[in-house]
């Protein structure tokens, strides 16, 4: 078809007068090319006004197919234009570079189809995450996984594709990665745990991207930053990078903090032992006042009890929750509650106990000040006076007898 229509064109062209081939071609290429460029600006304002006329309704997968459309299509005419201007170019000459027009755009078109498929994802990832756009967004990390397997997919599809448009056999190249699959395989070990770890973690779902995790068996603990197919980068509280391999969270035990429901207030406070007769006035208040409290879950477990004698303390349970898992926010709340605690004890005439030592000292021994100390002191110091005393007077009788 195209050659009937160079001809046309050709013989079309000789009317004008005596022109060259040269000429003819040039005169041809151009034309191919302005009609080009005026098809492909054409079609991008036909796609532009249709994205701007479908953007008023409801639905936003057509959007996202005129979106991700739009410079493909383009792209498409503009390979289309290329291509019959080499073969104007071929049919006045026999270079040997023009016999492969038909195999590049059979792979252009190839490359185009899978950079329109490539953005259809990218699009549609945006729509399904988006909260502007979607009622209920689904999760990121599980969306960038799917869209992850399919890019893979389009892209492996694409280079079977275009090794099979290149003459090479697909089932000689499935075999030879059959194979070679194997060596790499037992080479490649390590990376492969890796990939399957980073698939069961997109599978499973234990965290994703924004996720403070930690774990006991591991040294790992921060705020998840991105889960690739090999790596997972976790940015640790004193903002430092840690790279985790995928496999070893198939290994660990993972705890996930940022799903918690609530927080957690556990204190033990104590009283002094003189204010025992004040214990329960201070205990039901300090309950009545955490039920009451608006940022405590009254749903949840709350308790306050009197609950041990201390060596110099009578201890006090508290134990609530708060409705806020936000790490600020709960301090904030813990603040209020235990002040509120201090003033509770406080009103009762109560006081906060601290570390004490009583010294009982037995019947008969008094203890008062320095200058009495140092008087009750002296007859023991002239008692072993006089006993010196007497003892050199009698190693001097002895001397003299």
């Amino acid at each position: 078809m195209i050659g009937e229509t160079l001809s046309i064109l050709n013989s079309w062209i000789k009317d004008f007068g005596m022109l060259s081939e040269g000429w003819r071609a040039g005169i041809l290429i151009f034309m191919l090319v302005f009609a080009t460029a005026t098809a492909a600006f054409i079609a991008s304002r036909v796609i532009v006004a249709l994205e701007n006329k479908f953007s008023a309704t409801r639905n936003l997968w057509d959007d996202a197919v005129l979106h991700a459309a739009r410079k493909p299509v383009v792209a498409f005419i503009w390979l289309q234009g290329v291509y019959w201007a080499a073969e104007v170019a071929h049919h006045f000459s026999d270079a040997e570079i023009f016999k492969a027009n038909g195999t590049l755009l059979q792979i252009g078109f190839v490359w185009v189809l899978v950079w329109a498929m490539l953005r259809l994802v990218k699009e549609a990832e945006k729509i399904l995450t988006s909260p502007m756009k979607m009622r209920k967004p689904m999760d990121y990390t599980t969306v960038n996984a799917i869209s992850k397997l399919l890019r893979a997919v389009v892209i492996i599809t694409a280079v079977l594709t275009a090794l099979q448009t290149l003459g090479f056999s697909i089932s000689g190249v499935l075999a030879f990665g059959g194979v070679g699959g194997i060596a790499v395989g037992f080479a490649a070990k390590d990376l492969l745990a890796n990939f399957f770890g980073g698939f069961i973690i997109h599978l499973d779902r234990p965290f994703k991207v924004g996720d403070w995790v930690r774990s006991p068996d591991r040294n790992i603990e921060g705020t998840v930053e991105h889960i690739g197919w090999r790596l997972t980068t976790i940015r640790t509280f004193d903002k430092r990078p840690l790279y985790v391999p995928n496999a070893a969270f198939t290994t660990i035990a993972v705890e996930n903090p940022s799903r918690m429901t609530n927080r957690r207030i556990s204190e033990t406070i104590g009283i002094r032992y003189a204010d025992v007769h004040s214990m329960k006035k201070i205990v039901d208040e300090i309950r009545d006042m955490l039920k009451n409290h608006e940022d405590i879950a009254a749903d949840e477990t709350l308790i306050v009890n009197f609950l041990a004698f201390n060596a110099s303390s009578l201890d006090i349970m508290v134990y609530a929750f708060t409705k806020t898992t936000q790490w600020v926010r709960f301090h904030e709340v813990k603040e209020d509650v235990l002040l509120q605690i201090s003033d509770i004890i406080e009103s009762h005439g109560a006081e906060v106990a601290f570390p004490t030592r009583t010294l009982h000292l037995p019947d008969g021994v008094k203890v008062s000040g320095d200058n009495q100390e140092q008087s009750a002191s002296e007859p023991a110091r002239e008692d072993g006076r006089g006993q010196d005393s007497g003892t050199q007077a009698e190693k001097q009788n002895d001397s003299s007898r």
